[in-house]
């Protein structure tokens, strides 16, 4: 399959982005030599990981971190930093699918993994500045009318007010650009410096006892009533192994690969803007309703870091800044003549229900991935989910791993050209406005 691990990057080395050149990263940890025994080893250094890791050391599990390369450098250091409400699925779907019950318990579970993931950032990760304000900005009048149908009937069904709907006139007030019809600000949602909280989950892991190495890339994992895992230079003999590797998987886990598909997403970060209340006049995110969507805030120093663009090859494009330009153009055209100063792409896992993936993938191997866009949130959460899993406490874990997850169609060798022909349509559809 496609190795999206060094497809596009330099062997633990982070990418030349905005949160890399504004977060002071440690030395490099040493990669895993010889062999070792722990309880449970977690391969993977992103929020899955790495809360999986926090959770487990509290509870007094030896705990061994395997990186391929550096803490954060995936998806979990490269995202928007949206830390929002819900699934990538509204409520109503959710309950036709999956009963009322199910739906408002999943409703709990979002809930709590916005509460967690803000409380995580508070205490291990100040400097991630985690501020409240998610926005839903609306292209026309009708989806405007639904995203405030979806506000009403949480508020109503779920007792969650928390959201603002916003007309015309009052959203331009908050987001300069004319593209809008209308939306919501999502108040109990939020937004932070997701490399700066991933190193702050990766400082209290280790301070509770957890042990990470980073240049670490796993070769082979062995199921066994001890667990092998093998790197290039050493071994890991685990009782339980946590596969957290989203959508940079391999071959390790085969039900993982056939059912979270790699996709690739890319940013631009600007210059420092004179005047960014001329494009938010708030401290909030915003992502607005396309199927492939943009995304965007401002940073600290007043940069604009936007979202757009996807692809369904292993590859970057050769020009990232050319690719996010033109949607941060179409939606702010004051910013034609800005310099773009960073641009950087990631790797992050969907499924097919857009649901993440909870799995038993070995008798004592567990897999959190395929978040679709929910990560931050949702991966912090799956963390502490799988600790509790490994520490006796399944339920939570047995109601997340009974979602719908169908294979995507074509297997991993035509899934990506698939996907590719009905993206293209879902973008034709947004540009038509259908």
């Amino acid at each position: 399959m496609s190795d999206f691990l060094h497809a596009n990057d330099t062997p633990a080395t982070y990418p030349p982005s905005w949160y890399t050149e504004s977060s002071p990263h440690s030395q490099l940890h040493p990669p895993l030599k010889g062999g070792i025994s722990c309880d449970v080893c977690v391969i993977g250094a992103g929020f899955t990981g790495l809360s999986t890791a926090l959770h487990l050391a509290r509870k007094g599990f030896k705990v061994i971190v395997l990186e391929a390369h550096r803490i954060g450098f995936g998806a979990s250091g490269r995202n928007g930093g949206q830390v929002g409400s819900g699934w990538n699925q509204d409520q109503q779907k959710l309950e036709k699918q999956l009963g009322h019950d199910a739906a408002h318990q999943l409703w709990e579970m979002a809930q709590a993994a916005k509460t967690l993931t803000r409380n995580l950032a508070i205490q291990f990760a100040p400097d991630a500045g985690y501020h409240p304000g998610v926005a839903e900005a609306c292209f026309n009048d009708r989806d405007t009318i639904s995203s405030h149908a979806k506000a009403d009937y949480l508020e109503k069904n779920y007792n969650y007010n928390e959201i603002e709907c916003l007309n015309t006139g009052s959203l331009a007030d908050v987001i300069k650009s004319k593209s809008y019809s209308g939306g919501t600000i999502d108040w109990g949602a939020g937004h932070l410096h997701p490399l700066r909280y991933a190193f702050g989950l990766a400082k209290a892991a280790e301070a509770a006892g957890a042990t990470l190495y980073e240049a670490s890339l796993v070769k082979e994992v062995k199921n066994g009533s001890s667990n092998l895992i093998t790197t290039d230079l050493g071994e890991v003999k685990a009782d339980y192994v946590v596969h957290a590797t989203n959508g940079y998987h391999t071959n390790l886990n085969r039900n993982q690969a056939a059912h979270v598909m790699p996709i690739n997403n890319f940013l631009v970060a600007t210059e420092p803007l004179e005047d960014p209340r001329e494009i938010l006049t708030k401290n909030i995110a915003v992502a607005d309703n396309r199927f492939v969507l943009n995304y965007y805030r401002l940073s600290e120093d007043n940069r604009l870091i936007f979202g757009g663009g996807e692809s369904y090859g292993t590859k970057f494009p050769k020009d990232i800044f050319a690719k996010v330009r033109r949607p941060l153009t179409e939606i702010f055209p004051q910013l034609a003549d800005v310099n773009l100063t960073h641009a950087w792409g990631g790797t992050l896992g969907i499924t097919t229900t857009r649901l993440p993936l909870f799995a038993r993938v070995g008798k004592k191997q567990l897999a959190a991935a395929g978040y679709s866009g929910h990560g931050v949130a949702m991966a912090s959460f799956a963390g502490q989910v799988l600790a509790e899993t490994i520490a006796g406490n399944a339920s939570q874990f047995d109601l997340l791993s009974d979602l719908p997850h169908p294979a995507f169609p074509g297997g991993q060798t035509f899934r990506s050209p698939i996907m590719t022909l009905a993206m293209t349509w879902f973008s034709l559809r947004d540009r038509l406005g259908i």
